[in-house]
């Protein structure tokens, strides 16, 4: 507990880049800060910034720090949560990096079934790519990750995986509803509308199109899902996205079918939280909840 506020300005100098924006954003004095940083140093035993004409930077003394402060912070919550669980408050907090696709339906509905059993925890939910999602719990930024199709799963830790059928979406009394198969191929011959290629549904329809020998070409492209359900309904456009963020009762105008698998095998939506990380117990029960959920909905 001793360096706790020390670890805070340290980490504030890190985000701001420069003593004197950190100054300011901890209500410190520049000089003072600076002597704060300085003493911690000299206890220390090494520097562990970079002082730069330009302002400030970790040297690699200070990324091993960096990793100690992260891992000191989550370890204190994770202590904090046990010690608020035993004594029957249910306080905590939660951070949920998850895809766009949770955010509609799946995610919202979790998180007040959670909080109606126990209020006293909050949330925070990071919107990122799939390659972002890994990269936020690497860094301790969120506590689990909700993730299509993840790109590198070297720290990720699947706690479920939940297999994911990609659907078009179309606008209501599109002539693809009446199909009893729906091909990529029937799709292609529309304009599309797709996600950026930063998302796994991208990089799916990406390697299927390959395999035809065709290539993907977007009227309209975008990182917004939402734009996708609405655009399709202006233009007679195609769009796709994985069926956990559809809801086409909810949307007037639009509807949805999946690709067939012998153009597109399902997708995997992933839960998962870092390697080797004991969570706290807010997180850690809420994993539980979400792995119940998403078995239930795989039918599992």
């Amino acid at each position: 507990m001793k360096y706790l506020r020390t670890f805070e300005l340290i980490e504030a100098v890190v985000r701001a880049g420069s003593i004197r924006k950190a100054a300011e954003d901890t209500n410190l004095t520049a000089s003072a800060l600076n002597r704060r940083i300085q003493s911690f140093e000299s206890e220390f035993g090494w520097p562990v910034f970079e002082r730069l004409p330009r302002g400030m930077r970790l040297n690699p003394a200070g990324e091993l720090l960096m990793q100690h402060i992260r891992a000191q912070k989550t370890d204190l919550a994770r202590v904090q949560s046990q010690v608020a669980d035993l004594s029957g408050q249910r306080r905590g907090h939660v951070s949920v990096a998850c895809s766009q696709a949770l955010l509609p339906y799946f995610l919202p509905r979790q998180i007040a079934i959670y909080r109606a059993a126990h209020p006293g925890v909050t949330f925070t939910v990071n919107v990122r790519d799939r390659a972002q999602a890994e990269r936020d719990l690497a860094a301790f930024s969120s506590d689990l990750a909700l993730v299509f199709e993840p790109v590198h799963l070297v720290e990720f830790e699947v706690l479920f995986a939940m297999p994911q059928q990609v659907h078009a979406v179309f606008s209501r009394g599109s002539p693809l509803a009446d199909k009893t198969e729906l091909r990529l191929s029937d799709c292609l011959r529309h304009k599309l509308v797709l996600p950026s290629a930063a998302y796994g549904v991208r990089h799916l329809l990406e390697l299927a199109a390959m395999r035809r020998g065709q290539t993907l070409t977007p009227a309209l492209e975008t990182e917004s899902f939402e734009l996708i359900r609405h655009y399709v309904t202006r233009e007679q456009a195609v769009g796709f996205q994985i069926p956990i963020g559809l809801n086409a009762s909810a949307q007037s105008g639009i509807a949805h079918r999946p690709l067939s698998d012998r153009d597109m095998p399902p997708g995997r939506l992933l839960l998962g939280q870092m390697k080797g990380r004991t969570l706290p117990v807010a997180s850690a029960k809420f994993a539980q909840q979400l792995t119940a959920a998403m078995a239930e909905k795989s039918g599992i």
